[in-house]
């Protein structure tokens, strides 16, 4: 099958919201040994996080439901959900697995350039950080934790240095990145900084995006800022008045 037949199927798919069958065009398409173009790039992102993210629902979910279901009298009920809880984690897991062994092995070592290698490298430290959520083993945990925590570092490097401060994907890996530091390493005072500075330096820039990133790009900063509010009370160390967060222009 040809590049245009798998890329077609893929967009039925997402049209018709079939995820796990879209899954199956976007990996015919990552292994075709060249980078993806920007449609591609995004189908392929838009397939697993619809994949990944339902499953990270249901974990959620069911975590709330097994600290509801206490006492003696619901232990079967607590069993019943314990096994429920591993059938979910095994297909997070595997999803998670399977899209960053993408990523390694077929992505990376075709990435045309720094746009691209950013984007991968953000996608690897957010399913890596996934991994890290999901996983009770200390170990696996902490190496999970550490594996995002250097995608998150090299794809910041490359931003920094190659993307402009107003850009979609450097402004979506701030935000991942203070995400990762907020609630894998319980770090409300890094969050809070790497979230404002991201701000910081997009607001000058933000009358120079053209009408196709303008949108993305303030919805982004928008999550920023929400993000800052909320963990502000949790920073000893900065206050609210110190963060001086602006107001987004739409």
């Amino acid at each position: 099958m040809d590049r245009n037949y798998h890329l077609f199927l893929a967009r039925v798919c997402e049209q018709s919201e079939r995820y796990e069958d879209m899954l199956e065009h976007v990996g015919s398409l990552v292994t075709m040994g060249t980078d993806l173009t920007l449609e591609e790039r995004n189908l392929f992102s838009i397939a697993y996080k619809n994949v990944v993210g339902t499953r990270r629902t249901a974990w959620r979910a069911i975590q709330g439901i097994a600290q509801r279901e206490v006492g003696d009298d619901k232990e079967e009920f607590r069993e019943i959900i314990s096994t429920y809880r591993k059938t979910i984690e095994k297909e997070l897991r595997d999803y998670c697995t399977q899209v960053l062994k993408h990523i390694e092995d077929d992505l990376m070592p075709v990435a045309a350039d720094n746009e691209s290698k950013v984007f991968w490298l953000k996608m690897k430290g957010d399913y890596c950080r996934y991994l890290a959520e999901s996983l009770d083993d200390n170990d696996a945990h902490h190496k999970a934790a550490e594996d995002a925590h250097e995608a998150y570092k090299q794809a910041s490097n490359l931003a920094l240095n190659h993307l402009p401060a107003i850009h979609p994907i450097r402004l979506g890996l701030a935000l991942n990145y203070s995400v990762f530091y907020y609630e894998i390493l319980n770090s409300a005072e890094r969050a809070c900084l790497l979230a404002k500075a991201a701000f910081d330096d997009a607001i000058p820039k933000m009358e120079h995006l053209d009408d196709d990133n303008y949108r993305d790009s303030a919805t982004i900063m928008q999550l920023l800022r929400d993000n800052l509010t909320l963990w502000t009370s949790d920073v000893h160390p900065v206050n609210e008045d110190q963060l001086n967060v602006e107001d987004v222009e739409a």
